[in-house]
């Protein structure tokens, strides 16, 4: 799903997109119990790179696993982008619905899954004008084994709330955010933001969940800028 991404690598950073287990193909791991599980992953990768300082950042889940790297190894940080994410552990209602998910995925597969996901993740634009890019989704979704994607519901449904640690990140800090997010939306956003001293705070328009999908091209002006002119 970094493919786009892959381009910032032309403006001399050196872009890493790890590929969290068991997605997009992946096997030989155990499905993830946790996101430390993610966590720990990535920063295996790191030492393995001997990477000791790094923007690091993700979207959607992937916000989630910055927020646990941040926990257990802060000093890795050089920058932190939060991408259509939130700090909020899930309410009652929101581990009720994943809950519902992990039985459909069970039941029935990934296509499933994939068709109940896609609504939610991609925003009205995208979905009424944009159908390169609701089947880009739709078979990222498929590529990905049902053990992998309940692994990803039980991670998302026990994860901690970090809202706490917002006001102790001291590193340069963009949020991102979809204007047709509804999964995260902007409030959501705007609530790190406030949360995190100095941070910046960018809405993309005509975007959902996947803006780096649904609106790459505005998506990377915005990391570009803040690589450039903020780490």
């Amino acid at each position: 799903m970094w493919e786009g991404q892959l381009a910032l690598a032309e403006g001399a950073w050196r872009v890493i997109a790890p590929q969290l287990r068991g997605f997009d193909g992946a096997t030989g791991d155990p499905p993830a119990a946790s996101m430390d599980d993610y966590a720990g992953d990535v920063i295996d990768l790191l030492d393995a790179l001997h990477i000791q300082e790094a923007v690091i950042g993700g979207l959607s889940m992937g916000g989630y696993v910055a927020f646990a790297i941040l926990r257990h190894a802060a000093r890795y940080f050089q920058g932190l982008i939060l991408a259509d994410t939130r700090s909020q552990a899930d309410t009652p209602e929101g581990v009720e619905g994943r809950t519902r998910m992990l039985r459909l995925v069970q039941d029935k597969g990934p296509s499933a899954s994939a068709e109940e996901m896609l609504p939610k993740l991609l925003g009205e634009t995208t979905r009424t004008k944009r159908p390169d890019v609701v089947e880009r989704v739709r078979s990222l979704v498929l590529s990905s084994s049902a053990d992998a994607i309940g692994g990803a519901i039980r991670a998302l449904m026990t994860r901690p709330d970090s809202t706490p640690l917002l006001s102790s990140v001291r590193v340069p800090t963009l949020i991102l955010v979809g204007a047709e997010d509804t999964v995260t939306p902007p409030a959501a956003a705007d609530e790190m933001h406030r949360g995190i001293p100095g941070s910046d705070l960018i809405v993309i328009p005509e975007a959902g969940h996947l803006t780096n999908l649904e609106q790459p091209v505005l998506f990377n002006r915005a990391l570009a800028g803040f690589l450039s002119h903020r780490v």
